[in-house]
């Protein structure tokens, strides 16, 4: 019985570790999600945490699989008001890795590009910690019905 109660002990203290690593993983990632948002709306420049060996990315404005890397981690916008909400994040191997799932709303104006007024798109994202930063490796947008997507078709350096 003395087995059993301290096997049950050790599980639990396991078990609220692995808990409390992945509320900071989450929160992490969260904070970081909506810093980046503060400043790309304060500053129309959108600074994009690539990994040192670049993302894979699906763009809301349709097309092919774009593979990003740290020269083109700028956009540029004249006009960026945008505000992610619901952010679901999970937090994989052992908090070395993390995905993020939210909606992004508002309107942005790329430079040189058509003006989006109705933004509304689902993000995946998926965070790798690299450095002790997390950076992201992967993601996805999509319009979501009856919203728009951006219109961009490259990002400018």
């Amino acid at each position: 019985m003395k087995i059993l109660l301290n096997t049950l002990i050790i599980a639990f203290v396991l078990s609220t570790s692995a808990f409390s690593q992945t509320n900071s993983v989450t929160n992490e990632i969260k904070a970081l999600i909506l810093e980046d948002q503060r400043i790309a709306n304060e500053s129309n420049e959108q600074i994009l945490n690539y990994s040192e060996q670049g993302a894979l990315e699906f763009w809301s404005s349709g097309g092919l699989l774009h593979t990003m890397t740290n020269e083109l981690q700028v956009n540029r916008f004249d006009d960026i008001s945008l505000q992610a909400k619901h952010i679901e994040v999970i937090s994989i191997a052992n908090g070395e890795a993390a995905v993020a799932m939210y909606y992004n709303e508002g309107s942005l104006k790329p430079l040189n590009g058509a003006s989006v007024s109705n933004y509304l798109t689902r993000i995946t994202q998926v965070f790798v910690k690299e450095n002790d930063k997390w950076v992201v490796v992967a993601a996805h947008y999509s319009p979501v019905t009856g919203g728009s997507g951006t219109s961009q078709s490259s990002v400018e350096n």
